[in-house]
């Protein structure tokens, strides 16, 4: 396996977590190709882009030299096998096993085999991502957070196939581009979303409980050091991102009680009701 440094990146999916995390790898200096089968969203994602780099050039964050040369090292494509000469490639797409595994299957007869496979899943299983390779040794995971241009944890992930160089190569890569990686080992749910489970349900169940309210809840948490509250954490993340991983902690438990999704969460999912991005969730946005 290579050691080479890494200059050529390529993000698949250009969604919120995809054109984030381009972001990052292009503001660190690294040529990044954003892929994205969607023209429209590949598109949008861009737009984000260039709009987030903008309101950095009005807050006197960046030059408008620095954002040009941004975006500059950003190229788009809906064609695959743009990836091809990347020594990363960090896939980013809907958060379903089997769309995961067709792609990692196409990029494994795509890129050289040097190249480092990531995959941003949240909760899926690396290993089994990793399963419908070749060459698993090369696949890991790289979960960014969202937004990816501003929170610092990567979780660098590591299967029981996923070769020790790829994983401290991966490793130095993140640190890096400016992040905080963790190590840790292939698990439903990793680190921080195993945690953040007891989060998000006991949220849920202070407010069936009638203990408080869903406003109060936020405000007491924040008050109390955490960033966002856990309603205003999920309107963020999206609640179909934050239900999909509830559920696949839960299916990779073996149904533990403990990580059990409560029922207004999917009743929200099911409405329609996704956060920010629908215009509505927990709460409402113009």
């Amino acid at each position: 396996m290579t050691v080479d440094p890494i200059v050529r990146t390529a993000v698949v999916g250009a969604g919120t977590m995809g054109n984030g995390i381009a972001e990052v790898l292009a503001t660190a200096g690294k040529r990044v190709v954003l892929v994205d089968v969607s023209p429209a969203a590949l598109e949008r994602g861009m737009q984000v882009i260039r709009d987030r780099l903008r309101r950095r050039v009005q807050k006197k964050r960046m030059t408008a030299e620095e954002m040009k040369q941004v975006l500059d090292r950003i190229e788009s494509s809906v064609d695959l096998s743009a990836v091809a000469e990347a020594q990363l490639v960090i896939e980013a797409v809907v958060e379903r096993l089997d769309v995961k595994k067709s792609l990692f299957s196409q990029l494994d007869e795509i890129t050289d085999l040097e190249a480092i496979l990531a995959t941003n899943t949240s909760s899926l299983s690396v290993t089994a991502i990793a399963s419908a390779t070749k060459h698993p040794e090369r696949v890991i995971g790289l979960h960014f957070f969202n937004p990816a241009p501003v929170m610092p944890l990567v979780e660098v992930v590591h299967g029981p196939m996923s070769e020790r160089e790829v994983v401290d190569q991966a490793m130095a890569f993140v640190k890096e581009i400016g992040k905080d990686p963790v190590k840790v080992t292939d698990t439903p749910g990793f680190l921080v979303n195993r945690v953040a489970r007891s989060f998000h349900s006991e949220a849920y169940r202070l407010v069936g409980d009638h203990v408080a309210e869903k406003r109060q809840v936020d405000r007491i948490l924040r008050a109390a050091g955490f960033p966002m509250g856990p309603f205003e954490l999920q309107d963020l993340i999206g609640l179909d991102i934050n239900y999909a991983a509830s559920c696949s902690v839960y299916e990779g438990y073996f149904h533990d009680p403990r990580f059990r999704p409560h029922p207004h969460q999917r009743q929200l999912v099911d409405s329609g009701s996704l956060g920010k991005k629908a215009g509505r969730g927990h709460y409402r946005y113009e």
